[in-house]
């Protein structure tokens, strides 16, 4: 029994860094503890991507570079500097550390840099998580690990391409290569006051909004119903508030689902007790003196609610980036393959990034982007990044929505197959397939 014990393996997405580990199983996708990952079926997918099977690969922590080495014993020597303590800057790290032992790096985070999932944040509330249950891996225990010199609650305030310094809150850093992970800021319309509307952008945000629903049921206005408002209103929901979407458009998630699926998840709203508000711009909100804040529209309707969330998209602080003389455009412009900005020495990866004029905000292109830097700073070679269209997942948990490839708003979408459970529609150019939606789920059945 001890050797069947021992012998679990466990399997991480590579898009994602979920892990799969084969003693715990995946209950909610159907798999019971003690399943195998070679008896999963082909088609199982990450349950929290939604990449395929294939995109796992085994998985062992990385071991510590060497035994006993502290956070301030990591070099102090000019290396690699990487600015943001996310899912990008950390896998930078990851990616340096496991091709080279000895490179001196340095990772500069404005926040505490610990290391979380951050695609968990838009279920968490439902399921009862806690902010240090969501932490994988805390910053300084990482550091130490993989042997870096860690600067966190550090803003990186300048940026010197000609002189190769980052200027920060902590005093100037050198750098011989310079790896901008910075992320996304939340958009926040001018008739949103930022006193009066939270943002979920981080687990310190996530943590302030756990905070103000803590003590009981509360009235909850989501504005925006793209993937992330889409999310948090079932969440929401789930933990037992009352929930309320306002969107300028006809139907949540308009320009990226076809009619028919859009209704779909508006039924499945109704049944989880979610109302949406159609066509609705917000024009103002004012807090009242019982600390409620009353919401206006452009249509004349008046709303009232306890908590009001700003989901109303994301974008790329420029500063930094137009500081240092760097292109921009919807992002900081990168090499398709390289990831290196428009100046020498400088790559960019993760949310903070633009490929073609258009932002890149998925979790599932950072390892690839990772591995295209880290070689091209070690000189290794490499073949480059190669984007992909990344699997789109809306996970919401009612009515689940995975997207795949690249779909045309010029084309229409056909029904593949349908039926109480499940909607399946493809797009077609001259007859191949580019593009796939799935709507809801069928029982998965494991493989005998």
């Amino acid at each position: 029994m001890n050797a069947i014990v021992s012998d679990w393996k466990q399997y991480i997405c590579r898009a994602c860094g979920v892990i799969y580990d084969e003693e715990a199983g995946d209950p909610d996708s159907g798999l019971p503890p003690g399943t195998r990952f070679a008896a999963i079926p082909d088609d199982w997918e990450c349950p929290l991507c939604g990449v395929s099977k294939s995109d796992f690969s085994p998985y062992k922590p990385t071991a510590a570079v060497s035994s006993g080495e502290s956070v301030a014993g990591a070099s102090l020597e000019t290396g690699v500097v990487i600015v943001g303590g996310g899912t990008a800057g950390w896998a930078v790290v990851e990616t340096l550390r496991a091709l080279d032992a000895d490179v001196p790096i340095t990772l500069v985070t404005a926040c505490e840099g610990d290391r979380y999932r951050k695609p968990e944040l838009s279920v968490a509330l439902s399921q009862k998580k806690t902010a240090q249950s969501m932490i994988a891996e805390a910053a300084t225990a990482a550091a130490t690990r993989l042997r870096v010199r860690l600067l966190r609650n550090t803003f990186a305030v300048g940026l010197s391409s000609s002189l190769r310094q980052l200027r920060t809150t902590s005093g100037p850093v050198s750098y011989k290569h310079l790896v901008l992970a910075l992320g996304a800021c939340p958009v926040m319309p001018d008739a949103l006051p930022k006193d009066l509307c939270w943002r979920i952008n981080d687990l310190a945000m996530w943590s302030g909004v756990q905070r103000a629903l803590a003590s009981g049921p509360k009235r909850i206005a989501v504005i925006g119903a793209g993937l992330i408002g889409c999310e948090l209103a079932e969440d929401f929901a789930r933990a037992g508030h009352s929930v309320t979407v306002l969107d300028v458009n006809p139907a949540p998630l308009t320009g990226l689902l076809p009619e028919k699926a859009s209704a779909r998840l508006l039924s499945s709203w109704t049944s989880a007790g979610v109302r949406y508000k159609a066509r609705s711009t917000v024009t103002g909100i004012t807090q009242n003196r019982d600390g409620a804040r009353t919401i206006q529209t452009a249509n004349g309707e008046t709303l009232h609610a306890d908590l009001v969330l700003s989901a109303t998209g994301l974008a790329t602080e420029p500063r930094l980036a137009r500081a240092a003389g760097l292109r921009f455009d919807n992002g900081i412009v990168v090499n398709s393959r390289t990831l290196q900005t428009s100046a020498p020495n400088i790559y960019a990866l993760g949310d903070c990034v633009s490929l073609d004029g258009a932002p890149c905000r998925f979790i599932e292109p950072i390892a690839g982007q990772a591995e295209a830097i880290a070689h091209a700073v070690l000189k290794r070679p490499h073949p480059g990044y190669d984007h992909q269209p990344p699997v789109l997942r809306v996970k919401t948990r009612s009515l689940p929505i995975l997207m795949r490839g690249a779909p045309s708003r010029d084309l229409q979408w056909e029904v593949v197959d349908e039926d109480e459970q499940q909607l399946s529609m493809a797009q077609y150019r001259d007859g191949a397939l580019i593009a796939s939606l799935k709507v809801g789920q069928r029982s998965l059945e494991l493989a005998s």
